[in-house]
């Protein structure tokens, strides 16, 4: 009877070493919290749901304990485990490329065709990505990882682990959730901004409806745009490649099919997938460094000064151009890659003190031209850092 009850009471200490409650550290309760208040902000809040829920529930399963000797082959980072063969479309960087594919056949670039100056607004924005690589420099950061660290002003988190998984993929979990956070935060961090930086004659700036875009010129736009960032930046080519081509599937008007698989089932796949290894990645023994504090701060001061530039350069701009053409202020936050968020921030703070002004249209011009701005930043990077 002894030894049987010594055989369960062994039996029982096994598992109880098995379990979460013993391995279990105050790391695994911050970073559980952590998940929990990414699904408050997405269901209670509705910041990016589509996103936030993937990525916190990803974090909760991360960071469920577990005995790391026991050979269990569940952990996100044990070779052979499920969790890490799906991590490996973001370690090799082939789940972004998909998700630009979506993006490209769910865009609409006639703002941009029809006023192409705008391009220039997304094209401001990226000094939040060069000013925080420097920045990054500047604290001892490595140039590739200041490199991976910048991308995060872009506000484009496949952009941001795209890159980060070629430069600093040691980095690369606290990279994507910063990226997709400060994505998330857009209708809070950027309004301030654009009250803080405009007066009220700029606010209600009235712009000229956008001329109607042929079927041609639609058509004609991926292609130059392929060719021209391309061979520009060929580095690039993976995801502007994919942008282009999914916006020509759109706009030929004869792929009906593979636009609406493109844009509908196949970037809902690859964006669960992304969000939920992405949040798994964060284990707390990986996760919670210093480096990752500083990382979520120098996100924070990238998206900020993107915003910003955005802003400032509409205002400066706005010297040089006629009355009758004139840009509203207000939609230089859209130069970020947070589609369509951004532009309807434009929206919304423009409506707030002209309710007949709709930016909505000229916002999404910057905007998709962020989007082409931050790979092509990402590009840049690349090319000069690897």
């Amino acid at each position: 009877m002894g030894e049987f009850l010594s055989f369960i009471g062994n039996n029982l200490a096994d598992f109880w070493s098995y379990t979460g409650f013993a391995n279990a550290t105050p790391g695994h309760v911050v970073m559980l919290l952590i998940g929990l208040v990414f699904i408050y902000l997405a269901v209670e809040k509705e910041f990016e749901p589509m996103l936030l829920i993937p990525i916190g529930f990803g974090i909760l399963i991360g960071n469920i304990p577990f005995n790391m000797d026991a050979g269990l082959k569940v952990g996100i980072y044990e070779q052979g485990s499920v969790l890490n063969i799906l991590y490996q479309g973001v370690t090799s960087g082939w789940y972004p490329p998909l998700i630009f594919l979506g993006i490209g056949a769910m865009t609409d670039f006639s703002a941009l065709i029809s006023n192409p100056k705008l391009m220039l607004i997304g094209a401001a924005a990226q000094f939040g990505i060069f000013g925080a690589y420097m920045i990054a420099l500047a604290l001892g950061f490595e140039p590739s990882q200041a490199g991976a660290i910048g991308i995060i002003g872009g506000a484009d988190g496949p952009t941001a682990i795209f890159l980060s998984s070629k430069l600093a993929p040691n980095l690369m979990g606290a990279i994507a959730v910063s990226a997709y956070s400060y994505m998330a935060l857009v209708p809070v961090i950027q309004p301030p901004i654009m009250r803080l930086l405009t007066n009220s004659k700029e606010r209600v700036i009235r712009m000229k409806p956008p001329r109607a875009v042929s079927h041609t010129e639609k058509v004609i736009f991926p292609i130059i745009g392929l060719l021209l960032t391309c061979f520009l930046v060929p580095s690039g080519l993976p995801l502007l490649g994919m942008l282009f081509f999914g916006n020509l599937l759109k706009e030929s008007g004869v792929t009906r099919r593979l636009a609406e698989t493109a844009r509908g089932p196949l970037i809902d796949v690859i964006t669960i997938l992304l969000g939920v290894t992405v949040g798994a990645s964060t284990q707390a023994s990986e996760f919670l460094t210093w480096d990752s504090v500083l990382i979520f701060g120098l996100g924070a001061f990238s998206f900020v000064i993107a915003t910003t530039s955005g802003v400032i350069f509409v205002k400066i701009f706005n010297i040089f151009l006629k009355k009758e053409n004139k840009i509203n202020p207000l939609i230089g936050n859209a130069g970020v890659s947070a589609v369509p968020d951004s532009a309807r921030i434009s929206q919304v703070v423009g409506l707030e003190y002209d309710p007949t002004n709709y930016l909505l249209m000229h916002a999404m011009g910057p905007n998709v031209s962020g989007v082409i701005g931050s790979a092509v930043a990402a590009g840049i990077l690349l090319g000069f850092l690897m």
